[in-house]
């Protein structure tokens, strides 16, 4: 292993992003951040800035970037379906024209390269739990297609880029994660039931909270990204990357009331077009290539997203 590595990551500056920043940090790394804060915030790593070996810049990765680097971990793409379906067609292009101007980059410099791809390329899923080895159900023409389908087609990039040009690449599809510095109006099911039982507000299940998710705290997530990309050449996945455990939203919704003195209430609504039913990570993979599993519970994790939100809301 190469030490003081230089590493870009981007979307560095976004919730998972960030979290890696810290941990490439810590092991020594010099880390440039690139960002274009489309869902982002500068503070989620504003607390980096004074690290000598840490560099932000704005950049939208949908345009060439020229840089000497070691490695890059590609995260950039809104990832919340309430952002990513506000600009399909940029939603796409980041996911599409970032990962060739990336694959370009790694070629260019001879840099291992990882993208974060996501569960949503199984669509909604027949199989389940879903192995690697499972191509999807996937709508192309559905609200949701610009960011299920941009992945899939970033994920074929990367293949043929190691195929056709011996490119060090490695793919991880990311299930459901949490924690803190996620965006508190991203959407998604963790920061807006925090949110709203913060608020006293009733808190809003879509459908009847009968569908199934699994849900990986932030820390764990990236440590499995850290071994994938530390692992040798030849695994180069995909690597399912969350947790196994399986519970109902209507479940997840009682747990955080569980943690908040909140008069809020559960109310119902419409389920969203092409919401899967259910999602749960077969993870037999990343444990037997990378030895990892998530370790920290959900109620714990629970308890640390709902500190961050608590300090986030008593700052405004």
């Amino acid at each position: 292993m190469l030490l003081h590595k230089r590493v870009l990551v981007t979307g560095g500056a976004g919730f998972i992003g960030s979290h890696l920043c810290e941990r490439l940090l810590e092991r020594g790394c010099e880390v440039l951040c690139v960002d274009n804060f489309y869902t982002s915030a500068r503070s989620n790593v504003a607390h980096l800035l004074g690290n000598s070996r840490f560099e932000l810049v704005r950049h939208d990765i949908t345009f060439p970037l020229y840089v000497e680097v070691d490695e890059i971990y590609n995260l950039a793409c809104p990832a919340a379906p309430i952002h990513y379906q506000r600009d399909p067609v940029q939603t796409t292009k980041t996911s599409v024209h970032g990962a060739i101007n990336m694959l370009g980059l790694a070629k260019r410099v001879k840099a291992k390269i990882l993208q974060a791809s996501t569960s949503e390329v199984y669509g909604s899923p027949e199989v389940h739990p879903q192995p690697e080895s499972y191509w999807g159900n996937v709508n192309p023409c559905g609200i949701r297609s610009c960011y299920d389908e941009g992945k899939r087609c970033a994920e074929t990039l990367f293949y043929d880029y190691n195929r056709q040009h011996g490119l060090r690449v490695k793919v991880a599809r990311i299930f459901n994660t949490y924690g803190p510095r996620m965006h508190p109006n991203d959407g998604r099911v963790v920061s807006n039931f925090i949110v709203q039982a913060l608020r006293g507000e009733p808190i809003t299940i879509y459908g009847d909270g009968s569908q199934t998710r699994s849900f990986c705290f932030v820390d764990d997530l990236v440590e499995g990204l850290m071994r994938l990309m530390d692992s040798r050449d030849e695994f180069i996945g995909p690597v399912n990357m969350g947790n196994p455990t399986e519970l109902t939203i209507k479940e997840l919704a009682e747990g955080v009331l569980d943690l908040l003195d909140t008069p809020s209430e559960l109310v119902f609504k419409e389920l969203p077009h092409d919401d899967p039913p259910r999602r749960k990570p077969d993870i037999a993979l990343a444990k037997r290539e990378l030895g990892w599993e998530p370790g920290i519970p959900l109620r714990e994790g629970l308890e640390k997203t709902v500190a961050y939100f608590k300090e986030l809301f008593a700052d405004v």
